[in-house]
């Protein structure tokens, strides 16, 4: 990653921040982008090498702002190398007692904002016949689980446009790793959207006792690196992926049984 332009979005907290600092230290340059320029502030003078590091704020919900945001992020270092598409929000509530404006923000947040900066970037990528989207989705995106309907039906989205990006531009030397994290240590579950929009506020058992975010963004790294389709990354939460694959009855009756709200 030595001297790698790496674009991150949600780089304000959690799997996000974790990234900036390990990249940094490994020699990268980075753009880092989230809502809140103070906090990305706080992660850039926390880096290893702060004077390689760029602060763009943006609001993926914001979609007409965005292909101007990658412009100006293009401009930053003189090029994008990687885009690590990691900004987003989860949900903890059941289907009967949601908003339909939650499920728009789900939509809107965590697939259509990442579909609109990951277009706006694809040019420059393909004119420089080498780029590398590497996106955050979740173990949310291979299966689903109770009071993340929203969150899992956005996560499963970026699956499908990701292949087909894949697909279509292995041609241009492009490289698409889709990264499925379980239970991390962040505030994912604090700042988990409910029912009626509002955060929930409060940590979850599972997410607590999850992997340290530092370990994660070692491994997100090294799936990167080795230029992966995909990389599960958690507990035995990601042998749930392979029950789903072969198994998908024995899944349905294990997630029920576990405590996952």
């Amino acid at each position: 990653m030595d001297e790698k332009v790496v674009w991150i979005t949600g780089a304000s907290s959690g799997i996000g921040e974790a990234l900036a600092y390990e990249l940094n230290k490994k020699g990268a340059k980075l753009v880092l982008s989230a809502r809140r320029e103070d906090e990305l502030q706080r992660v850039r003078s926390n880096c290893s090498f702060p004077d390689k590091v760029a602060v763009l704020p943006l609001d993926l919900s914001d979609f007409d702002s965005l292909p101007n945001k990658t412009e100006i992020a293009i401009g930053k270092h003189g090029k994008i190398d990687v885009l690590i598409n990691n900004g987003g929000l989860s949900q903890r509530s059941p289907i009967l007692e949601t908003n339909f404006e939650v499920f728009k923000k789900m939509i809107d947040v965590n697939y259509l904002g990442t579909i609109q900066l990951s277009k706006s970037i694809l040019p420059h990528f393909i004119s420089n016949q080498h780029g590398h989207f590497v996106t955050i989705t979740s173990l949310m995106g291979k299966f689903g689980s109770p009071y993340r309907s929203g969150y899992c039906g956005a996560k499963h989205a970026l699956h499908g446009f990701f292949d087909v990006m894949r697909m279509e531009h292995e041609k241009d030397n492009l490289n698409v790793t889709l990264i499925c994290p379980g239970f991390i240590q962040t505030d994912v579950a604090k700042n988990a959207l409910t029912g009626d929009g509002s955060a929930q506020k409060k940590q979850d058992d599972a997410t607590a006792n999850g992997m340290p975010v530092a370990t994660c963004a070692k491994k997100i790294i090294s799936a990167m690196e080795n230029k992966k389709f995909e990389a599960y990354i958690g507990g035995k939460e990601t042998f749930a992926v392979y029950l789903k694959r072969f198994f998908p009855k024995i899944l349905h009756k294990v997630v029920l049984q576990s405590a996952v709200r």
